[in-house]
């Protein structure tokens, strides 16, 4: 009896602890615990509408740049392009607008985009390499390709025919050379599209998506952005002036331009196409690679500066009509950004 009355006086005592508990659970200490809870909140509310205020004022000032870039678009493209014809070559995934957007600043600038081609992703698949450099060596009689990779040779290539399809050189002729029929060739084995009438390419403006490709490298071969990149190695190793373009994403971690920075690639890249001022900014780089600068622009991490500097067909920066750089004595100076000496591009990690 006396064990059973101390088992019984133990679960009482346990019970009436819980009971104890749950009440001061549920009054004296609920207060504090909310009044905290209630602290933090106000705090993380408090911290999201800074956030929100500072990406309200960081997009209406990108709004704002945008638009001031349009007004004064004309005076600061001018001629900067006349008499080039400026060849584009779009990545698979690139948005309508992002493309628009820059034919629509190079044309301002007096250049000319008589053709466009775009690659599809058979040509970006790293299965379908050996056979593009099978049709490369087949299409490539009489053009004297240097050695590289299968993309490599295949973007000197199209360079080439994008260059004068529509005349031959005597000694190309004679060697079978056919600019057209390299077109055609690529066209029908469904590795990209051709659009306009192509013929006079000076340079060539490459169109980067804004995510990364789907394929990655591997480390025995190059998966679709090493294939990009080879290819885009190749049109400015005949042309000599190749301008990689894309959205600030595209110079993201895995991104095309990212890769192409950190490759130390020969030709220049702008990160900030797909608005007004980022859009001038890809025309104006254009222009100075034709004059034979290169450099990194726009706002992402490796960037250079937003624009070349000085600006092309002018030795100080300022208007190229103008010429006495008053504007830039208006306010303190900054430090320019200088463009790169073009060099060869680096072997790229498979």
């Amino acid at each position: 009896m006396i064990d059973f009355r101390y088992h019984l006086v133990s679960l009482i005592a346990v019970f009436l602890a819980l009971a104890v508990g749950i009440v001061l659970g549920g009054t004296a200490l609920r207060d504090p615990l909310l009044d905290t809870l209630g602290d933090k909140k106000a705090r993380l509310r408090a911290e999201t509408e800074r956030l929100r205020a500072e990406k309200d004022a960081a997009e209406r000032l990108a709004s704002g740049g945008d638009r001031l870039a349009d007004a004064f678009a004309d005076r600061m493209l001018g001629d900067r392009l006349s008499g080039v014809g400026v060849a584009v070559v779009e990545a698979p995934g690139v948005p309508r607008k992002l493309r628009e957007g820059v034919v629509e600043r190079i044309e301002q600038a007096g250049g000319t985009v008589p053709a466009r081609l775009v690659v599809s992703d058979s040509y970006l698949d790293p299965d379908r390499s050996a056979f593009v450099g099978e049709l490369t060596g087949q299409l490539a009689s009489g053009a004297g390709l240097a050695r590289g990779s299968a993309h490599d040779r295949a973007g000197a290539l199209l360079a080439r025919a994008l260059r004068d399809p529509g005349e031959k050189d005597p000694a190309e002729e004679a060697g079978g050379f056919d600019p057209g029929a390299v077109l055609a060739g690529f066209a029908h084995a469904g590795l990209l599209a051709v659009h306009g009438d192509p013929g006079g390419a000076d340079a060539a403006v490459v169109l980067a998506p804004g995510r990364p490709a789907a394929a990655r490298s591997a480390p025995e071969r190059p998966g679709a952005d090493g294939i990009m990149l080879d290819t885009v190695d190749g049109l400015h190793e005949v042309l000599g002036a190749a301008v990689l373009v894309g959205r600030p994403s595209a110079a993201a971690p895995g991104g095309l331009l990212q890769q192409a920075r950190a490759d130390g690639a020969a030709y220049s890249t702008v990160d900030a196409a797909g608005g007004d001022a980022g859009d001038v900014a890809a025309a104006l780089a254009l222009a100075a690679a034709t004059e034979g600068r290169r450099g990194d622009y726009g706002v992402a991490e490796g960037a250079d500066g937003f624009l070349p500097r000085p600006l092309p067909g002018t030795d100080d920066g300022g208007d190229a009509e103008d010429g006495d750089g008053d504007d830039a004595e208006d306010g303190p100076a900054r430090p320019p950004a200088v463009d790169k000496p073009v060099a060869d591009p680096r072997p790229r990690p498979r």
